[in-house]
């Protein structure tokens, strides 16, 4: 039975993120279906969702629709009760509810300075004094959320929850802004980013172009910090080493070239998700690999 996730977008829908990922990460079944969130459409391909207005929202397999992103976690934590969205303790899943509900009503200093944005990382961004106290309170929850789990690094409980979900794109805010947090709390946000999912969710939103930028910002713009500064390029022709798409396995049209070999994938959009970082995609490095080590 699976689940249609409806999302906006994916380098700037910091909702759409936290949807995608509470599915993706904890292995339940899903289709993605976007939603015309700069195309001027988002209320017309939102209209077979009504009264869900905004992404993410989520159909059911029986067909209801769930809108709000905290509606849609316990909702599946529900359905999916062994699949481990939240903590197991009590008082871990307590505390765990309790920031995901906090970070849905608050922050909104941080959430309006800072649009989530996945391509850059900014210098020279100055915090309001509004963004810095947000930051503070969470820090605050953070170190609240490790004194109960007794987790010094990684995942806030111990174990990846819907906590670490809905604090991925605060973590995208920090670095994206580079914003102060401790050296720990910045680990933490990388260790976040760096996730293989959130990656490749990135370089999925790599394959669209944005004029103009949607938040533009009047700062030097520096590489995002996760994944590699891929060295793939399009190219308009074969022939490619593989004759079948490492994804689908369907036959080869589009072909990327990297460090002199070309590779061929069965759409633009396969191809361009993996120029935009190759690192993030199993197959394809599993691919690559087994040609070179043979």
């Amino acid at each position: 039975m699976t689940h249609d996730l409806f999302i906006g977008d994916r380098l700037f829908s910091s909702w759409s993120l936290r949807g995608w990922l509470m599915l993706e990460k904890f292995g339940l079944p899903y289709r993605t279906h976007m939603i015309g969130l700069y195309s001027g459409t988002m209320a017309a391909d939102m209209k077979p969702l009504a009264p869900a207005r905004l992404v993410p929202a989520l159909r059911l397999p029986d067909g209801t629709v769930v809108g709000e992103s905290l509606a849609m976690a316990e909702t599946l934590a529900e359905h999916h009760p062994d699949a481990g969205l939240w903590p197991t303790k009590p008082t871990a899943r307590a505390t765990a509810r309790w920031l995901c509900t906090e970070m849905v009503a608050g922050f909104t200093a941080l959430r309006g300075q800072c649009p989530m944005q996945l391509k850059y990382r900014w210098e020279g961004f100055t915090p309001s004094k509004d963004t810095l106290a947000d930051l503070q309170r969470i820090e605050t929850l953070w170190a609240h959320a490790r004194s109960i789990s007794s987790a010094e690094s990684g995942p806030l409980f111990g174990a990846y929850s819907l906590a670490d979900v809905f604090y991925t794109p605060v973590a995208a805010r920090i670095i994206g802004y580079d914003l102060p947090v401790s050296e720990a709390n910045r680990t933490y946000c990388m260790d976040l980013l760096s996730d293989i999912s959130v990656r490749q969710w990135r370089a999925m939103g790599m394959t669209v172009e944005y004029d103009p930028f949607p938040y533009p910002q009047n700062l030097t713009a520096h590489n995002w910090p996760i994944g590699e500064n891929s060295k793939a390029a399009t190219v308009s022709t074969g022939p490619s080493i593989n004759s079948a798409c490492p994804y689908s396995g369907k036959p080869v049209r589009d072909y990327l070239e990297l460090e002199g070999k070309v590779w061929g994938f069965c759409n633009p959009f396969c191809r361009d998700k993996t120029v935009a970082d190759p690192g993030a995609w199993p197959n394809f490095t599993a691919m690559i690999g087994g040609v070179n080590d043979s």
